[in-house]
């Protein structure tokens, strides 16, 4: 394989032996393709400007750098404007490696060749590409060879690379699609190691939903910082995308004018969950509820309820579905059953029949802790919030919610979310 930093500053040949000048950097074009064509090599031979030679008059790149035209008829490449300079725009910057799920630092370049072209293949991440810029690397080989260690370079290909130069259009959209095949639990690991211009910059081109997911794992820095970029109105559809203890959670922590607007821009139902979660205190189990959650008529039976899971779309909200909950006409909780329990169970029986009628509850004013002991004494995955004066069932708190009272703030982004939340 040949390694950029090999090739930098070293002399540049013609057909015939003269000395074009040094070579300054290597440009590529089509970067969101495996393995983007070198397209033209800039060098330096004493004029102000460097000289870009097109990639069809490369002879050899390495161990020499050589042209197969005469110094006299190099044809001189003109730039699109859409080429990346490997040296000036990639070397010693930062990527992300969408196979490790990490930002790491581009330490050389690997190029090959294929038939008469030449190829970027990969970036070197790891530190035998600093030794072999530091002139190093035949020091290190034998010394890794005595002390009888292998010798490894760490080179992720570039189909796995996404940069993040958030002033390149181009590859910023490339990268853009390439971040959104990951989980967003890891999209917000990698967004909290980036300066908040070049975070916001990536997460532009995401959907309302792809940027809602990753919000919801974030820390609030990025959070605050993403939704402070947005024009309000799209800033409010990606709040009704988040579960809605997610998004109070956001508003609670900004400006009470920003939040106001905020809220006044989404549609009325959801405004209306959020203000309600934003009512009760953050350390109550009314801080930590969501307002979705599966449940149906009590007097139902087992097929009826089934349908109803299934074409109703309250029900439908709910990403955390382990029970169903039976309310009467006035949304009072009469019972809980367990998902796998209804959907065992013979389509004709009543509900009624069997579902437990005396679930463990907390109201939306129980400490946050309390109800973390609940949920752990009980062995539950949710935990239903009961208004203590109507007795109107108003959420449920997760298990993950739960368990956040009780770890390190540092760690609460870090959860697992369940069943797809």
């Amino acid at each position: 394989m040949i390694y950029l930093s090999k090739l930098l500053n070293q002399k540049v040949w013609d057909a015939f032996g003269h000395v074009v000048g040094k070579l300054d950097d290597l440009l590529v074009d089509k970067t969101d393709q495996p393995m983007p064509p070198i397209t033209a090599i800039a060098i330096k031979d004493g004029s102000p400007e460097c000289k870009l030679v097109d990639a069809k008059d490369i002879a050899t790149l390495w161990p020499s750098i050589t042209l197969n035209v005469d110094l006299s008829k190099l044809d001189l490449y003109e730039p699109t404007g859409h080429e990346l300079y490997l040296k000036q725009r990639a070397l010693d910057q930062q990527i992300v490696d969408t196979e490790g799920k990490r930002v790491v630092r581009v330490n050389d370049l690997q190029i090959a060749r294929k038939n008469n072209n030449f190829y970027l293949t990969g970036v070197d991440v790891g530190g035998t590409g600093l030794l072999r810029r530091l002139g190093l690397e035949n020091l290190a080989k034998s010394v890794a060879k005595a002390l009888k260690k292998r010798w490894k370079t760490h080179v992720i290909p570039w189909e796995d690379v996404a940069s993040i130069e958030h002033d390149d259009p181009l590859r910023l959209k490339v990268s853009q699609e390439r971040l959104v095949q990951m989980e967003p639990a890891d999209i917000a690991q990698i967004l909290d190691d980036l300066d908040q211009h070049t975070s916001k910059a990536l997460l532009q081109g995401f959907t309302d939903e792809q940027l809602a997911d990753t919000l919801e794992e974030s820390s609030s820095e990025v959070q605050q910082a993403v939704i402070a970029a947005l024009q309000p109105e799209r800033a409010a559809d990606i709040l009704e995308e988040m579960d809605p203890d997610e998004a109070a959670d956001l508003l609670a922590d900004m400006d009470d004018q920003v939040s106001e607007q905020l809220l006044k821009l989404m549609e009325d139902e959801d405004e209306e969950d959020v203000r309600t979660l934003l009512r009760y205190p953050e350390d109550s189990a009314g801080g930590i509820m969501t307002t979705e959650f599966a449940w149906v008529p009590a007097e139902y039976t087992v097929d009826q309820a089934l349908h109803h899971l299934r074409t109703n779309e309250e029900a439908k909200d709910d990403e955390f579905m382990f029970y169903v909950y039976l309310l009467d006409k006035n949304k009072r909780l009469q019972g809980v059953v367990r998902l796998r329990d209804l959907v065992t169970a013979p389509l004709d029986q009543q509900l009624s029949a069997w579902f437990d009628d005396d679930p463990v509850v907390v109201n939306p004013l129980t400490p946050q802790e309390e109800a973390a002991y609940l949920v752990a004494k009980y062995n539950l995955m949710a935990v239903p919030v009961i208004d203590p004066e109507s007795k109107v069932m108003l959420g449920i708190v997760t298990v993950d919610d739960a368990i956040d009272t009780v770890l390190p703030t540092a760690w609460k982004k870090k959860l697992p979310r369940f069943a797809g939340r």
